[in-house]
């Protein structure tokens, strides 16, 4: 059995990991921690685990974390999982960080868009970005995983295929995104409290959000130069969820049953990408609690674009799911195991 740790276990992705480790036939979860006082037993703060672990999460203690554990996620702020994944690192484990803090190999970018100073520097050309859709290969043998963020997950593989393959203009991509209120953690914050955030539907951080530079750069790889992208977020008034809708121009006339077969062969080894028939669009209640990245194409020949709709649980698929989905890759495991 391998045996996990979650570091910031009582935050909405950590919760997330724990329901869906309690589940997965080859892990023992050893270790659970969190910012706290005194111990507490995890099922007191959150019901949901009463009868199903009996584990009390505590305050972090890192030796006694890799004392106990063979891999640990980090579901911690950006700027702190950094400390840690380097004493987990030094004391033989492997990592999976669920912050920005490894998702950059290039420093500067990072502290550019997060305005933090990197701390672990050496770290960044071993972190993996942990999207196993474009990078299996790599994860099967790393031990520091850079768990993508949950925007940059939606966007890039609603966009990868297009980009990858040269069937698109690469100036003048166009990601518009919308998320449920968890996308933000859970944190007490004024613009994300009931009364500001229900019946109200508004973009936020327009061209200045920090996920942009991570779309980018995995854009830009497939693409095999920088790419600029104009990608605008928004916080739609419910709990989770993430549906993107990407506008991309064809190099050449196409058709949409071409580019869904364009979208089924690249996919095709990916087992939590579905590709939806021509006329069903990706809907977020139909990848709700799932691993499931849902993804619809429309060509629009009347303005000359096409129109790629992608769906996914920012808290699964976005997060915690997909962390699982890196550690299977790491430990030889099956790449579904313990996931839906």
């Amino acid at each position: 059995m391998l045996r996990v740790a979650i570091v910031g276990a009582t935050g909405y992705t950590g919760c997330e990991l724990l329901d869906i480790l309690i589940g997965h036939p080859e892990v023992k979860i050893t270790s659970l921690t969190a910012k706290l006082d005194a111990p507490i037993k995890i099922h007191d703060e959150f019901p949901r685990f009463k009868g199903r672990i009996d584990l009390p999460c505590t305050p972090l203690d890192a030796g006694e974390v890799a004392r106990s554990s063979d891999l640990i996620f980090l579901s911690l702020p950006h700027g702190v999982s950094m400390k840690y994944a380097a004493l987990f690192l030094k004391a033989g484990k492997k990592v999976i960080d669920l912050s920005a803090d490894f998702r950059f190999a290039d420093v500067g970018v990072f502290q550019q868009w997060y305005g933090i100073r990197h701390e672990q520097t050496g770290l960044l050309k071993e972190a993996v970005y942990g999207l196993p859709e474009l990078h299996a290969e790599r994860i099967r043998t790393a031990r520091l995983i850079a768990n993508p963020g949950c925007y940059p997950t939606g966007s890039i593989l609603a966009l990868a295929p297009l980009v990858k393959e040269r069937v698109v203009e690469l100036d003048g991509l166009v990601i518009d995104s919308k998320s449920g209120v968890t996308g933000a953690g859970r944190k007490a914050s004024l613009p994300l409290s009931f009364g500001e955030c229900n019946e109200s539907f508004r973009a936020y951080k327009v061209g200045a959000h920090q996920h942009t530079p991570e779309i980018e750069s995995e854009l830009g790889i497939l693409a095999g130069h920088a790419l600029a992208i104009q990608f605008t977020p928004h916080l739609v008034p419910m709990n989770r969820g993430i549906l993107t809708t990407a506008y991309a121009r064809p190099l050449k006339e196409t058709s949409t049953e071409e580019i869904i077969n364009l979208y089924g062969r690249f996919y095709a080894k990916a087992p939590f990408v579905r590709v939806a028939a021509k006329g069903r669009l990706a809907d977020t209640k139909d990848v709700w609690g799932l691993n499931y990245c849902d993804i619809s194409i429309v060509v629009d020949n009347r303005t000359h674009r096409i129109v790629v709709i992608s769906a996914i649980d920012n808290l699964v698929k976005g997060a915690a799911g997909q962390a699982v989905q890196n550690m299977n890759l790491m430990s030889g495991f099956p790449e579904t195991m313990g996931l839906a």
